[in-house]
């Protein structure tokens, strides 16, 4: 599985001929957008920040849109999306999605604000192997309550995403680890997260 970091919260994430986009920057947005295929898109907020879904089919590629909490099977990846909270630029809803990809759970929480998620969520928020948290603070979950809240949800990796340059480092402080130079993108399999325990990823933006 490669996972490659787009900007905000934006994620082209595949595994041979099967891709997976997260919260495609929309043209509409200020900030840059990447325009690729997917297979399947998982959009958690409504803003143009992250809701640009026609950017992710090209061609005969006409990509699966998921924007809402439920519970989902596209080619064979099962994917279950919780409503949450959002305060980016306005209160929203948020939705947090799980996905069961390549033998991964895959947690991503999108813009959220809350944190305090409720029982039945964070029951169904369980082995999660790679976590997508934002780190800034300004209408998504601050350093110190992204590092919190993800460590109490275990997962064996965390991403930060959504973060600024003093945030991030405010966040690495969090989870006592030194700033290091963030990868082109993560290639990991299954066997890879043995081991693993709250590790902190930073990618770089492409």
């Amino acid at each position: 599985m490669i996972v490659s970091y787009l900007g905000l919260e934006s994620f082209k994430i595949s595994h041979g001929d099967l891709v997976l986009a997260i919260n495609p920057i929309s043209k509409d947005s200020k900030h840059k957008t990447s325009k690729f295929g997917a297979d399947i898109t998982l959009i958690t907020t409504n803003h143009p920040d992250m809701n640009g879904a026609e950017q992710t089919s090209r061609g005969e590629k006409e990509s699966f849109v998921i924007s809402g909490p439920g519970e989902y099977e596209v080619k064979d990846v099962f994917i279950k999306g919780f409503l949450s909270e959002s305060a980016y630029d306005g209160k929203k809803l948020n939705t947090i999605y799980l996905a069961s990809f390549e033998g991964m759970n895959l947690c991503f929480l999108g813009a959220l604000s809350n944190p305090e998620l409720s029982s039945e969520v964070l029951e169904a928020l369980e082995n999660i192997d790679i976590l997508f948290t934002p780190a800034n603070g300004e209408g998504v979950l601050s350093s110190s309550v992204a590092y919190k809240l993800a460590v109490s949800l275990e997962p064996a990796i965390i991403i930060p995403m959504h973060y600024t340059d003093s945030s991030l480092k405010q966040f690495l402080k969090e989870g006592s680890e030194e700033k290091t130079a963030p990868l082109d993108k993560l290639v990991i399999k299954k066997k890879d997260l043995e081991g693993k325990n709250g590790d902190i990823i930073v990618l770089k933006q492409e």
